[in-house]
């Protein structure tokens, strides 16, 4: 493995690891040999004796920042479950492609998977699934706005979604392929800066913090 591909990892115990992702790589295996190559595979190389599927949750390829993955089988169903029932606490920062005129807010926007246009997600109140997001601008640099987004619901392309449709903020990410202006991998400013949970054996509250690199 080079050394340009390693794994920064921000955290690790016997069991699991916290890993801060950078953008363009995937998170789980892809379809096909050529997307093999992810954080899962990469976590299951160096810590033998991981589960076969490690990972607890998933960012998008395009999303960086911090991601846990588990090193047992007894971690990785604790940790599930505080995601399943919303008990950890994830805060991203991104950089929005204008100017949003208000300060902060809640967004509350029904949608779902455009099965003739996959992986797009589109708004859909009859047959959407509700995703929620608190949201806080931060700056405005350049005509681009800084904002904090905690999301609720944990749903697919959520953020980008929240940022781009008119029915949430109207504004796209800097760099989004799918619902911005962004041209290719690796583009998007979209990162998951601070993952709270608690700890799958002792139960002690953790907290780990990323800086964006945007």
């Amino acid at each position: 493995m080079s050394e340009e591909a390693l794994l920064e990892i921000v955290h690790e115990d016997e069991e699991f690891v916290v890993v801060n992702k950078v953008s363009g790589m995937l998170s789980v295996p892809g379809r096909g040999p050529e997307k093999r190559d992810c954080v899962a595979e990469r976590v299951r190389e160096m810590y033998p004796g991981c589960p076969e599927q490690p990972s607890v949750h998933r960012l998008d390829m395009d999303t960086s920042g911090l991601l846990v993955v588990a090193r047992n089988t007894e971690a990785h169903r604790a940790l599930s479950i505080q995601f399943q029932k919303r008990e950890t606490r994830k805060r991203y920062f991104a950089l929005l492609d204008g100017e949003v005129d208000t300060d902060s807010g809640m967004i509350e926007l029904p949608f779902r998977l455009d099965i003739d246009n996959r992986p797009y997600q589109i708004y859909d109140p009859v047959h959407g699934k509700v995703g929620i997001t608190h949201w806080e601008k931060v700056s405005v640099e350049a005509g681009l706005t800084r904002v904090a987004f905690i999301p609720i619901t944990g749903r697919t392309h959520q953020l980008r979604v929240h940022s781009a449709h008119e029915r949430g903020l109207g504004v796209p990410i800097v760099g989004d392929p799918l619902y911005g202006r962004g041209t290719g991998p690796a583009q998007m400013k979209l990162h998951a800066a601070e993952l709270g949970f608690q700890h799958p054996r002792t139960g002690d509250e953790l907290n780990f913090s990323s800086t964006p690199l945007f």
